[in-house]
């Protein structure tokens, strides 16, 4: 494909490479969606366990999700733009509407915490083997699981 014919829907790489980043996010919210739709209102574990295990799947058999995911990974622009907060939003109010409370300052921090702990060690985890360190992975989760209980117990 010409590169004329990617730049006369996106302005530049950057562009590009947000417009792919949002897409993965949808389709990230997706598939978390379905799965916890069918559990339990009170089962936070659970539907945190899917936000875990998705974010896996995608970065195993998705591509280019490895390099994109979410976003470019240099913050530009204002800081509500940045990668985590979108995240951070999209999981706060699937998270919310999962367990029938409402979203406030209290629970948004907690779950931005969350995510920026959960990155970096999932970036470890995927740095130590290519597929996921399943010993980092259960480090992982069972670091949202503790933490998280402060907010969701």
């Amino acid at each position: 494909m010409p590169i004329g014919s990617v730049y006369r829907f996106f302005g530049n790489k950057r562009a590009l490479a947000d417009a792919l980043a949002l897409r993965n996010l949808d389709r990230y919210t997706e598939r978390i969606s379905g799965r916890i739709s069918a559990m339990p209102g009170e089962d936070w574990r659970g539907a945190i366990d899917a936000v875990l295990d998705e974010y896996i799947a995608m970065k195993r058999t998705t591509p280019g999700f490895a390099l994109v995911d979410f976003g470019v990974q240099i913050p530009v622009g204002e800081p509500g733009a940045d990668i985590d907060y979108r995240v951070t939003d999209r999981l706060t109010e699937l998270l919310c509407g999962h367990l029938g409370r409402t979203p406030d300052a209290d629970l948004r921090r907690t779950v931005l915490v969350a995510v920026e702990a959960a990155d970096a060690l999932l970036q470890l985890a995927f740095r130590v083997r290519p597929s996921g360190d399943p010993d980092l992975i259960g480090e992982t989760r069972a670091v949202l699981h503790a933490y998280l209980a402060k907010i969701f117990d």
